[in-house]
């Protein structure tokens, strides 16, 4: 399963790569389409082939974590890149509103859909198949480490391949990989895990529309 996961990846991280360099008003957003294609692709794969018992089930404990460490996440964020002293991040307008285009190209994207399809790709399935095949042979503690090291280090690659990434992103990006992939070794869930990397995303696009207003 992980090396079929792989290729799909590979041949969908390449292919949005290309369709982003056309040079057109549209190339961003359908090189996003493309790549989440690739993983609905992988995800839908993975779960069919193989789903560990109690994986999409909900806690109601989960969105408890969810919302205080996705804060706790952005808070610690903040605090790691100064932004603590510094001026609200805006959408860049003058007016102090928020463009039409940013709700669909930028907040829908980054705050629902793209941690919905990462957390599914990263937790759901690398994480998951990855301690699988390592527990059968290294135990499930080696195997635990393991998995959140390799899910952790392809959530930051992930995003270094199509954005340039400065080191304190890096190790925070490592960080959030690494909060959500332990929330689903520690509960055998991936309902937390989505909903921290939700509110985690979410917090930063409230903070640019209240930067916004008050620009």
């Amino acid at each position: 399963m992980l090396s079929v996961t792989a290729v799909s990846l590979g041949l969908g991280v390449v292919a949005a790569a290309t369709v982003g360099r056309l040079g057109t008003s549209w190339a961003s957003l359908a090189s996003t389409a493309t790549l989440w294609a690739s993983f609905a692709a992988a995800i839908a794969y993975a779960l069919v082939r193989a789903r560990p018992a109690g994986l999409l089930r909900f806690r109601p404990i989960d969105l408890l974590w969810g919302v205080s460490v996705g804060l706790g996440l952005r808070a610690l964020e903040g605090w790691l890149s100064g932004s603590m002293s510094s001026a609200f991040p805006t959408a860049g307008t003058l007016d102090g509103t928020v463009p039409a285009n940013w709700w669909w190209m930028t907040a829908l994207p980054g705050g629902l859909l793209g941690p919905l399809v990462e957390e599914f790709l990263f937790r759901a399935v690398i994480l998951v198949s990855v301690f699988q095949a390592f527990r059968r042979w290294a135990g499930q503690q080696a195997a635990g480490v393991t998995a959140l090291l390799t899910s952790a280090g392809a959530f930051v690659l992930l995003h270094a391949a199509f954005s340039p990434t400065a080191l304190a992103d890096g190790v925070q990006l490592f960080l959030v990989g690494a909060v959500c992939s332990l929330a689903v070794l520690l509960t055998g869930r991936i309902w937390g895990a989505v909903l921290i990397h939700l509110v985690y995303n979410a917090s930063f696009l409230l903070l640019v529309i209240v930067g916004t207003s008050l620009s």
